[in-house]
């Protein structure tokens, strides 16, 4: 058995450790809090955009004019992954989550060549772990309020794919649930395939996946279905051209920001937890160590009253 000196030892830095994670609980809980009142506060808006670029696109007016942006590469030849992780660890087991579901994305669908764009210094394990190409890091705010946070990550995005550098960008994040489940999701970005029934074409905010089929998009278009049945006209001004030069772009980085938003409340939801546990598991061993304490302690006195005893007896004699 240790003695109580080591015991008591141990004891300190399991309590003093213990003051730390408690302490990173609450600031934890406190950003979670501030991020998940943004996450929810934009997920609509997000959402809507997404949808609105489909009705626009699918217009007879807008259709004339085939966007880049829109226009599906015929050979798929090299592609991009933007990685959404964190700057910092003990986070449990977020960061190798929503990588794991990056590099079996990038394999369930032909091990293409995939260069990594990292938001979040954690995401840099592509490389070191995995050995993709990291062509560009972002440092990622802990809270991010506007567009341009982002706009640097969207910039470079935009201008590789029109170059034709990639065919098809994606971009893996976290898609915040609640406090305690958060689940890892990679969405395509680049090219908007319309026609294409693709799980990674889906809305934020999800449980499970969520396509945007045909028939997910003919039930988001009812609303827009006159009293006869017959869906209404709608005009363009100035023109389905014009509006895709503006929107397109402006989705792209909406559609990012909402993934960064997400991604940040499921960082903050999933440190608190881990700090919670490791505060019961403290908590725990401090009472194991506690009565292992008390035993050491009682043996130590018994033996010492059992020796007092016996030097009492030897003199009695």
């Amino acid at each position: 058995m240790a003695s109580t000196k080591e015991i008591s030892r141990r004891l300190r830095s399991i309590k003093n450790t213990q003051k730390i994670t408690k302490a990173m609980e609450m600031v934890a809980a406190a950003k979670m809090r501030k991020a998940t009142e943004s996450v929810l506060k934009t997920r609509t808006y997000a959402n809507l955009s997404w949808m609105t670029v489909l009705n626009i696109s699918n217009s007879s007016n807008a259709n004339k004019y085939l966007h880049p942006l829109l226009a599906k590469r015929e050979k798929v030849q090299k592609v991009a992954m933007i990685l959404i992780s964190s700057n910092r660890g003990l986070c449990g087991g977020f960061n190798s989550s929503v990588l794991s579901k990056a590099v079996k994305s990038i394999e369930t669908h032909g091990n293409l060549p995939t260069d990594f764009i990292i938001l979040g210094s954690k995401g840099l394990n592509a490389y070191s772990r995995y050995k993709h190409p990291v062509v560009a890091e972002f440092n990622k705010p802990d809270s991010v309020v506007s567009g341009a946070d982002i706009r640097p990550v969207s910039k470079l995005v935009l201008d590789s794919y029109l170059n034709n550098e990639y065919d098809k960008v994606f971009v893996a994040y976290t898609d915040f649930v609640n406090v305690v489940k958060q689940v890892p999701r990679v969405k395509q970005l680049l090219p908007v395939e319309i026609d294409k029934e693709d799980d990674y074409l889906g809305v934020v905010g999800k449980d499970e996946k969520v396509g945007l089929t045909k028939e997910y998009v003919a039930k988001k278009e009812e609303k827009y279905l006159s009293s006869t049945g017959a869906p209404y006209i709608f005009t363009y001004e100035p023109g389905g051209e014009e509006i895709l030069n503006q929107i397109i772009p402006r989705l792209l980085e909406v559609q990012l920001l909402q993934a960064v938003l997400e991604s940040n409340a499921s960082e903050h939801s999933a440190r608190m937890m881990a700090m919670n546990q490791a505060n019961k598991a403290a908590s725990d061993l401090s009472q194991e160590l506690q009565l292992l304490y008390n035993k050491a302690r009682q043996a130590s006195i018994t033996s010492e009253i059992a020796e007092i005893s016996a030097g009492a007896s030897a003199l009695a004699k």
